[in-house]
């Protein structure tokens, strides 16, 4: 089983790329979507222990918490020894019902990726990337989003220059939908290829 780490920076296009290996069939685990299941879940009760107020009935309150940890990097270290053994876990209960089907490739979509050493434990990294304006322009319309906060958000990521140094391949969203399809096409025919000749 081949394993592709897909990441990228905030705004890269990273959620639409992810779709495109799903809509070709290949499993994609989604480790913003697990997030969000644990904080309506197992991690609620723990971060309502480490940050009294931020959940509100049994749910994790993503605002409040994001108040009480943004440009806060000891509390951002409580929150991530928290979720991150959690998150560790369903990306392993991920892997193995993919073993168990047998499935040729996945996609895991870690938008820490390199920050939390992820691309450790993948066979390549695609890096999704477009050009800074056209990422400010997208991140810069999303609702509740401020200058100062995709700065705050920036300021824990990897600069995309150095995720694209490390990558084993780049799909630029910058040129569209059609195009980035293309690439994703043209990645799951390389690596189903190199499946193939094992």
């Amino acid at each position: 089983m081949f394993i592709l780490g897909l990441t990228g920076s905030i705004g890269m296009g990273k959620s639409t790329t992810s779709g495109f290996f799903r809509e070709a069939g290949i499993p994609v685990y989604d480790a913003d979507a697990a997030v969000h299941r644990l904080y309506s879940g197992k991690a609620a009760p723990l971060i309502e222990q480490a940050f009294p107020g931020t959940t509100a009935d049994g749910v994790v309150d993503r605002l409040k918490l994001g108040a009480a940890v943004l440009g806060n990097s000891d509390a951002m270290k409580r929150l991530e020894s928290i979720i991150h053994p959690l998150v560790q876990q369903t990306q392993q209960d991920f892997r193995r019902t993919c073993r168990e089907q047998s499935r040729p490739l996945v996609v895991l979509d870690i938008p820490l990726l390199f920050e939390t050493g992820g691309d450790a434990r993948v066979d390549a990294v695609a890096v999704v990337s477009a050009a800074p304006d056209i990422q400010r322009a997208r991140v810069l319309a999303r609702p509740g989003m401020t200058a100062d906060k995709f700065e705050a958000i920036l300021a824990r990521q990897m600069a995309d220059s150095d995720k694209r140094r490390r990558a084993h391949v780049v799909i630029d969203t910058g040129l569209g939908l059609e195009p980035a399809r293309r690439q994703v096409q043209s990645i799951i025919r390389a690596l189903a290829g190199a499946q193939g000749s094992h």
